[in-house]
């Protein structure tokens, strides 16, 4: 079969899908890649697929841009015809599904989390809504993240219920994302928040909840890992970003490719956003044994247990934040440890990726007998 996969960027579909790619290629499909280029598209080009460019703005809504990317997307797939179109992220799921209807060809959607437009009730987000329920009347199988927005969408009807069905996100490789023996070299404690910088992250939160820790006198390494997005229409500016690094609020370790070290190195993970679907640097952190610090939000709470493999704060509440950071650094190497392994041991049995890929695969070979 001829199997196209949909992503707002390269960067995406290399980084959370190859898993899945590879299951598919060793089960004999063609696999297409469909995504703006970055540098990442040549890899996916290396890793045996075969790359279309298309122009996708992640970052905002344009009625001019979106209708001209439902025919870009509408000539790609006329062009090359695939069997099945596997559909990820808000434009690809609402565009590329009206181009894919209008040829006949069966999509898969996978709604990643709710995004920015959803966390406010505006007109932005009614037309979101109006959106999704067009689109969604036609892909035969609709994956949802987590169980609130699953419910969230067939209880506002943008989905019928008998086309939703339920992932573990993207799913983890625990294997890849194994324990690490820590530096046995004495160091500050050290937090580490891995996210775009953008206010929905909760990065607002984690720089005022650094500065109350430190107006205690505690001191700690507190640490960021991801991209500066400032164009993003959530987005923090870099000059804002800056005085944070300039006066030493934040260590910021700029970007990276394999975030395995600096998950190993750190002593608990952050994570304060207002919501997600399931968030990988969760996933990953705790597959790795690290106690969690998150947001008691739909995402966040799918993988922290609170008191168990972490603790929940609330939403855009620095103080909360704070509390909750500074219990975690009080507790004993034994206890965090202890919440670290039954993180793992949630991971392995729940978001393993195989899961993943063996519901896709179960799904794709249901229209190769069709």
């Amino acid at each position: 079969m001829k199997i196209a996969i949909v992503l707002n960027t390269s960067w995406n579909i290399y980084n959370f899908r190859m898993g899945l790619i590879r299951s598919l290629q060793a089960e004999g499909h063609e696999v297409h890649a469909i995504a703006p280029t970055d540098k990442y598209s040549e890899y996916l080009v290396e890793a045996g697929c075969v790359f279309h460019k298309v122009k996708m703005d992640s970052r905002g809504a344009n009625p001019i841009k979106d209708l001209a990317l439902t025919f870009e997307l509408f000539f790609i797939y006329r062009k090359l015809r695939p069997d099945v179109i596997l559909h990820y992220t808000i434009k690809p799921n609402i565009y590329g599904t009206f181009a894919a209807h209008l040829l006949g060809i069966p999509c898969v959607n996978n709604v990643c989390g709710l995004g920015t437009v959803f966390l406010k009730d505006n007109f932005v987000s009614w037309v979101a809504k109006a959106m999704y329920k067009m689109a969604f009347r036609f892909p035969e199988k609709i994956f949802f993240q987590n169980i609130q927005d699953q419910e969230f969408f067939i209880e506002s009807k943008l989905a019928p219920a008998k086309h939703t069905d339920l992932l573990p996100g993207s799913g983890i490789d625990f294997n890849r994302f194994a324990p690490r023996q820590k530096n046995a070299n004495p160091k500050k404690f050290t937090f580490l928040m891995v996210s775009r910088l953008i206010h929905d992250k909760g990065v607002l939160e984690y720089i005022e909840a650094i500065r109350l820790l430190k107006s205690e006198g505690i001191e700690a390494d507190f640490q960021f890992l991801g991209a500066k997005d400032p164009l993003h229409q959530r987005g923090i500016s870099v000059e804002l970003i800056d005085s944070w690094i300039e006066d030493k609020t934040i260590n910021y370790l700029g970007t990276t490719d394999d975030v395995r070290d600096f998950i190993s190195a750190a002593d608990c993970v952050v994570l304060p956003s207002y919501r997600e679907g399931t968030p990988r640097t969760l996933l990953e952190a705790a597959s790795m044994q690290k106690p969690i610090v998150a947001t008691d939000v739909p995402g966040c709470n799918n993988v922290v247990d609170n008191g168990k493999n972490g603790l929940l704060c609330a939403m855009k509440d620095a103080s909360d934040l704070a509390d909750k950071m500074r219990q975690m650094m009080h507790l004993s190497e034994e206890e965090r440890s202890q919440m670290g392994a039954y993180g793992r041991d949630k991971v392995m049995h729940n978001f393993d990726e195989k899961i993943v890929i063996d519901r896709y695969i179960e799904t794709i070979r249901q229209y190769k007998s069709a």
